[in-house]
């Protein structure tokens, strides 16, 4: 609940305290570059997730990555409320790492709880959702309130104070967990690959502070997604030509690969919820209610509050079909997922009308949007997980969950890649941009509807 507060709340005033006036506090960085830096530094936090995986197994354990992980983000916070612009990027670095490291072992500490499997599982992970949610939530709405009233700075104080108690808890608390704190692997060569990471970055962030090197966001994000998509391209050809598999193995990589690419451009668009969309609240939503400025990093709060209170419906809702003999399958909840993804996009088209006519839009359609969207998050996302192991050969399954880690990376990439596509200066283009996401979306969702047939051919026999 503490690592997502801090998460969602830095990331809801991240955007707009880069493009802020520097009389205003912030640092006057363009829309386009911000919204770069923002999808680097998610897509990072994804990847960097793998190798927080491979630490813990490897070297340290679950236990010490949380507490390395938590460590981390509190320090990479407080760079970011007290230092310099240079010193604020490695700042962000500093807090990819520590996500990296804390994200994926939080999960394993609360499937070791359970050995045994079973309801008692599900139950336990389905109170950890809902810590996430409630931190997500409570980090978005808190954080840009604290921004607006005390300044930024204290706005990133919120978040690595959060962070702090939520480190604190898990010291006292730690006992509870069940198992004692594994014994860490000591022999040198087995962390030289960590040793070798952390002095590139180390190195470059030196050279970047120092202002020896100059780093352009735009093109190393660019970068960054044809590196992301090359190294999916490989495996997946690994997985058809070298792995070994089966025939009925081999049939099943194809689905994923559809799976890959469909969950690629949800999260490109999903994405744009703390970046272009966060600076439509800010420039052209009237945030005026009741005689409250609502800070513009609030909104992105309200898509917590969609998944607290809509999640038990589609659970039953699917259920309900299941019984019926009508649960839609894999291929279609992605579907479903895209396309409702895209409309909310088409609500912001709608959104954007009474701005041209140079008024504000009301609050009422980002909230609309964001409700949309959600309904298409829970189609997708929830399914995505599962669907992944399901899929998956026995023997690379650990694998294929890293590369789903991969596409939610690449998706967040492209996010920020797509969000410079919009010049909220320019309101007459704001129309025909929205309609470009609608149709992203769209297209996306049913181009997965039409191959549905073959798809479920392949995965026949995977409930």
């Amino acid at each position: 609940m503490w690592e997502r507060f801090t998460h969602y709340g830095m990331r809801a005033i991240l955007v707009l305290f880069m493009v802020a006036a520097v009389g205003q506090g912030g640092f006057g960085i363009k829309d386009q570059t911000a919204s770069s830096i923002y999808g680097l530094f998610v897509a990072s936090c994804y990847l960097l997730s793998l190798l927080g995986g491979w630490v813990a197994d490897r070297l340290i354990g679950p236990q010490r990555a949380v507490i390395c992980g938590a460590v981390l983000i509190v320090a990479g916070n407080a760079l970011l409320a007290f230092a310099s612009p240079r010193v604020f990027f490695v700042g962000l670095t500093v807090i990819a790492l520590g996500v990296g490291l804390l994200k994926p072992n939080a999960s394993v500490l609360v499937g070791q709880l359970y050995p045994e499997g079973g309801a008692r599982r599900d139950s336990g992970f389905s109170l950890f959702y809902m810590g996430i949610n409630v931190g997500a939530l409570s980090g978005a709405f808190l954080v840009p309130v604290c921004a607006a009233r005390f300044g930024w700075r204290f706005g990133f104080v919120l978040p690595a104070i959060g962070m702090a108690l939520g480190l604190v808890q898990f010291l006292l608390t730690r006992r509870r967990l069940g198992q004692p704190m594994a014994a860490m692997n000591l022999r040198l060569r087995s962390w030289l690959p960590v040793m070798a990471l952390l002095a590139a970055v180390a190195l470059i962030a030196a050279l970047a502070t120092a202002g020896r090197v100059s780093i352009d966001a735009e093109a190393v994000a660019v970068a960054s997604s044809w590196a992301m998509g090359l190294l999916a391209a490989a495996y997946f050809a690994y997985l058809l030509f070298f792995a070994g598999l089966s025939a009925l193995e081999r049939r099943r990589v194809y689905v994923m690969i559809a799976l890959f690419i469909a969950g690629t451009m949800y999260y490109a668009g999903q994405e744009q919820t703390a970046t272009s969309l966060t600076l439509f609240a800010e420039r052209y939503t009237d945030r005026n209610i009741f005689g409250w400025q609502i800070p513009a990093g609030v909104f992105q709060s309200v898509s917590s509050v969609y998944i607290l209170t809509l999640a038990p419906l589609f659970s039953a809702l699917w259920i309900a079909l299941d019984h019926r003999g009508r649960d839609p399958s894999i291929p279609v909840k992605f579907a479903l997922g895209l396309i409702l993804m895209g409309a909310g996009f088409l609500v912001m088209y709608f959104a954007s009308q009474p701005v041209l006519a140079g008024h504000k839009a009301a609050p009422t359609w980002l909230v609309a949007c964001y409700g949309v969207q959600m309904c298409g998050d829970l189609c997708l996302g929830p399914v995505a997980l599962s669907s992944m192991t399901k899929l998956a050969a026995p023997r690379v399954v650990g694998q294929v969950m890293g590369m789903w880690f991969l596409a939610v990376a690449l998706g967040n990439d492209l996010a920020g890649q797509f969000a410079t596509l919009y010049d909220v200066n320019n309101v007459a283009s704001m129309p025909a941009l929205f309609l470009e996401m609608f149709a992203w979306g769209a297209l996306g969702g049913v181009a997965l509807l039409i191959a549905r047939p073959y798809l479920e051919r392949l995965v026949m026999g995977v409930r």
